[in-house]
This record gives C-alpha cells, structure tokens and sequence, in this order.
C-alpha cells in the first residue's frame, strides 16, 4: 500500500466513523473530509472545488425545484385525494399508500414524495383505530423503492448516470433504470402490501392529538382573585412569575362573557379573570401557593376552547431539515414571536414528561402547537416542520397542475432521447416553473436541500482522489480474490450487498460515490462492461432499509410511527434480501457483463 493509499484510506474511515456516530452534520463531515485531501496534495489546489460544479450537483438541485413545482400545483395531491374510499383493511391501505408513494418517488424527490402523504397515513390510521406504525414504516420503504425506477428518482440514479461517462460511454439516460427498477419496486411493494407490514412493530393506537398528548390531564383553569399582585399586570409579568415557578402555559384567558384564545402578552389583568393553563399536576400546587393564584372548577369541556374557530391544535413532526434539533422551547420565545403555544413534546409514541421548556428538540420529535391558523403556517414554514394530522390535502388548481405536469414531462422527453443532457433540460424546467409562476421566487433556495448539496460537492473530489490513488484498484483486487469463490452473479450480489450496507450508515449520495470508482475499476480488472456493477451500485445505495439513519424518509417516520431505532430490520432486512435476489438477476438480464477490449 502506498503513502497516498494509506492517507486516502485514513481519511475515508474517519470520515465514515463521523457519519455513523452522527454528532456533526454530514455536509461539515464532508467538507472536512474535502480540505484533509486538499492539503494533503491529494487532490489539485485547483480542482478541489469543482465537484460543486458537477452536473450530477446540478441535477440534483434542479429536481428539488422541479418537486417543490409538482408539490405547489398540488399535482401529487390529485393522486392521493380519494385514499378516504380505500377502506380499513390493513393490507389494502398499505397497498394503495406505498403504490402511491411509489409511483411519486418515481418522478419526484422521495423525501417529498413521503411528506405529502404521511397525514394522509395517519388519518387512517386513527380513522381505523389502529397506530400509524402499521403505515408509515411501508410508506418510508416505498418512497425508497421508487426512486429506484428513474433517473430523477434519486440522486445515486443520478451520480452513477453520470459516472458512466468516465468510462467512455455516454450517461445513463432517464429510462435506462426502469427495466430493473420496475421489477425490483414491483416484488418490494407485493411484499410490503402482503407480508412485510405484518412484521411492522405494534405501538399503542391514538386516535387524535388530544389522546396521544393526553392534553385533558394537563388542562386547568385558575382565577386571578382580588387582591392578587398581578392585578393591574400583564400576562407577560404573569408567565415571567411561572416560568421562573413552573414549566405552566397559559392556553386562554376568560372575562365574563368574554373569552379570548391565545390572550396578548399585553392584556391587563383584572379580579376575577379565568385563565387556562397547561400545567403538570406538580406544577398545580406551586401555581397555587407560590403565585396566590386560586383553582377554578372547570366548567364544560375545558379542550374545546383549545380547537375554536380562531385557535386549533397542530401536530408537526421535526424533520431532518430542520433548525429545530439541539435547541429548547425556551430559548426560541414561541409566543412572544409568533403567538403560538408548544403544549406538548412527543419522542418516538410517547409524550415528554420533563419540563418542556428545557427539553432540548431531536430530529422525528412530535410538536403539539396551539394558535391561529396563520401563526401555526409561520412556525412550521420557519422551522421546516412537518404538518401531521391537522394538515388538508390540497386539491390545487387544474390549470397549474397541466402547466406543472406539461413543464416537468417536456424535461423528462428532451433528456431521455438525449436531445438535452439532463442536467440542462432539467435546469431549464426548473427556471421555466420560476417564471410562469409555480415556484414562487422566493422558495426556490428554500426547498434546495443544501446539506445535500454540499455533501456531493465534497464527496466527487473525494471519490477522485480515491480512484487515482489507485484505491479504488486495490478495493477492487480484493474482490476480485473474492470473486474466484463466486460466480459472477454471486460477484455483483456481494457487490450490491455491500453498497447497501453502506448506504444504511452514511447518506446514500455519498455512498454512490464512494462505490462508483470501486466498481469501474472492477468491471476493468474483469475486462467486462461497466453497466452492470454501476446498476449494482445505483441499486444498493439507494435501498437503506436496516436503519434510520440510512435515509431521511426512514428517520422522518421515526417519530410519528414510535419507532425504535432496532425496529427497522424486521421488515428491512427480509426486504433487503428480497431486492438483491431479485435485482442480480435483472441486472444480468438487462445489463449483461459484456466482454470489452482492453479489460
């Protein structure tokens, strides 16, 4: 092993050990990664940046604004409107959600894909009375499968297309994964519906935000009585007293006649008046005697005033994208920014009984705001949550779901007959979608998933410097020494099997192009075609099913399905095995290992 094998291979596994152990986000890992090979003389002063100017980055970025352009036009919502009329037998729910997540991810980002239909999986399951870890976990897997199909699908379907032309040939076009994709989504999804969501763990049903938060436990009305220090003061001065006291919320406030949800931190405070608040039973007491605050009988039901017409309840689960992890309630000032209520924390189908305001967020966390319908979009627009059980499926409108349709199957035309590469037909989609109006300009960056961006930027110098170093080779040698045991079949199985467990443990972008150089310079060193490992690899990058962290859609359904992080191999690893038995066979079929000269 030479000094520049060493180097390349100690600063691959030092990157991989900070993937897996998660503390610093991936993009900073792969930055990192980027300057370590740079300074090293690994790669060109000169040429480390220019994995930013990629077409696959490019691709990748252009197909974000392209599903956030389907998403406003409300052109995936026609698809999924009528779910209502599928029924409450399990096995057909589960069908109709994953074929439709399927055929989504398909032409559009999975992770988007999963988000639009996600509240349309819970409803049902409330609907029927079962847990939504029935549903969510098949739904997460089928947004994988998808992507499997097309060369927008996902973007290790887009990075292998491009590594094709490395070796000479032209890059994979939009259909050339469909052959294989098909086939493998089709035996993963007569799984799923059949068999694999049986195998889903069973999480204690609720039916509604008020049951899983159990918000009636915690809902209380106290008086301010006359002679009270607060008299005269504001509900600001108020909450400042409890907070320093109690984790306590004032929900509402009551005057006589008048009630008001959600009361202005600025109203004045009078004998006599009635305030909700949201207080654990222990806190009831200090409320009581530390305060001089008096209990009050709460008349009728005291949650109605949580779901009036002007204030209503929103579950929204944290997602990958957003700010939210690592910091408090309390440091962000919900109600004195936005005027709006956190009234409970739920982590994996149980709700956070620690005081809320020092419970710092993590990613799948279950929030329960309460506010206006205005405030409530605010929040979770700003902090790039998801919207669950509260959230309507949007019908759109027909004129902007033909022009959005029209704009994206224009793309799709021009880059699979090769008139445009992809990367130009799908930016001039995108920038079409900008002008006419379906994107507006101001969400363009906005829905770009940078961290993703950045991580294939740094990651394409990286797998450069892999494959020069002559890394890759020696990878490759090895497996060759393998293959003497195998067939060629049993060869790009083990080749499939191993990007997949890859892909379980750091982003799957970043496993595409770890594995991509691996797999050309073993197709050279067989002195056979290319396109056979590149689909292998395009394969088992893109099916992370053992973990949570393997993808985003399977961390995004941690939460609100009550998943565990060693649930996912139960469906995910007879899955796992599923796919690979049956991609190596169509791989060979389609894409057979073709001897060439000069191998």
């Amino acid at each position: 092993m030479t000094t520049d094998q060493a180097l390349v291979f100690a600063i691959l596994c030092a990157t991989l050990v900070l993937f897996v152990w998660g503390k610093f986000r991936y993009d900073l890992v792969a930055l990192t990664a980027l300057l370590l090979v740079s300074v090293t003389g690994l790669v060109p002063i000169n040429e480390v940046f220019l994995g930013f100017g990629h077409p696959a980055v490019i691709t990748v970025a252009a197909v974000l604004v392209l599903s956030r352009g389907l998403f406003n036009a409300g052109a995936v919502d026609l698809l999924s409107r009528h779910m209502a009329k599928v029924g409450t037998v399990p096995t057909i729910q589960v069908t109709a959600l994953a074929g439709i997540v399927v055929v989504c991810s398909s032409v559009m980002n999975n992770v988007g894909a999963l988000a639009l239909l996600m509240p349309v999986a819970i409803w049902m399951s409330r609907q029927s009375g079962r847990s939504p870890s029935l549903l969510l976990m098949p739904l997460a897997f089928g947004s994988l499968l998808g992507g499997l199909v097309t060369l927008i699908g996902t973007p290790p379907n887009i990075i292998i297309a491009l590594y094709r032309v490395e070796t000479g040939l032209p890059a994979f076009r939009m259909f050339d994964f469909a052959p294989v994709g098909i086939g493998v989504a089709l035996a993963g999804l007569v799984f799923i519906s059949l068999f694999g969501w049986r195998l889903t763990p069973k999480r204690e049903a609720r039916s509604s935000p008020d049951e899983l938060f159990e918000i009636e436990n915690y809902i209380t009305e106290i008086i301010v009585p006359e002679g009270s220090k607060f008299v005269g003061q504001t509900i600001f001065h108020l909450t400042s007293a409890m907070e320093k006291e109690t984790e306590a919320t004032v929900v509402s406030l009551s005057r006589g006649e008048i009630h008001k949800p959600a009361p202005s931190w600025y109203e004045i405070l009078e004998p006599g008046d009635v305030l909700m608040v949201e207080a654990a039973p222990d806190d009831l007491k200090a409320l009581m005697d530390g305060l001089g605050l008096e209990l009050a009988e709460c008349k009728g039901d005291c949650r109605s005033t949580l779901g009036s017409k002007d204030i209503r309840l929103m579950e929204s689960v944290i997602t990958t994208e957003s700010t939210l992890p690592g910091k408090t309630s309390a440091g962000l000032y919900l109600r004195r920014l936005y005027g709006v209520n956190l009234l409970a924390i739920a982590r994996r189908g149980r709700r956070i009984t620690q005081p809320l305001g020092q419970t710092k967020f993590m990613t799948g966390d279950i929030l329960l705001f309460q506010g206006t319908d205005e405030s409530l979009q605010t929040v979770v627009k700003k902090f790039k949550c998801l919207p669950l059980a509260e959230r309507e499926i949007r019908i759109g409108q027909p004129k902007k779901v033909m022009l959005s349709v029209g704009i994206f199957g224009a793309a799709m035309v021009l880059s699979a007959t090769g008139i445009l590469p992809v990367q130009i037909a799908f930016t001039a989609a995108a920038v079409i979608m900008v002008l006419s109006g379906v994107v507006p300009l101001g969400e363009i960056y906005e829905h770009i998933d940078w961290p993703v961006i950045v991580l294939l930027g740094a990651m394409f110098p990286l797998g450069h410097a892999l494959e020069s170093s002559g890394g890759a080779g020696l990878i490759a040698e090895k497996l060759l020494m393998l293959s003497g045991f195998f067939s060629s079949a049993g060869t790009l199985a083990v080749l499939l099997a191993g990007t997949m467990l890859l892909s379980n443990v750091v982003n799957n972008a970043a496993a595409a192009v770890l594995m991509a150089p691996i797999s050309i310079t073993l197709a050279k060193e067989m002195g056979i075609s290319p396109d056979p490992f590149l689909m292998a690899v395009a394969v088992g990058a893109s099916c992370a099913f053992l973990t949570p962290v393997g993808h985003q859609s399977n961390a995004l359904v941690m939460g609100p399905g009550g998943y565990k992080f060693g649930d996912y191999w139960r469906l995910g690893l007879p899955l796992s095995i599923i796919v690979t038995v049956v991609a190596v066979p169509l791989i060979l079929i389609f894409w057979p290992m073709i001897p060439v000269s000069g191998g």
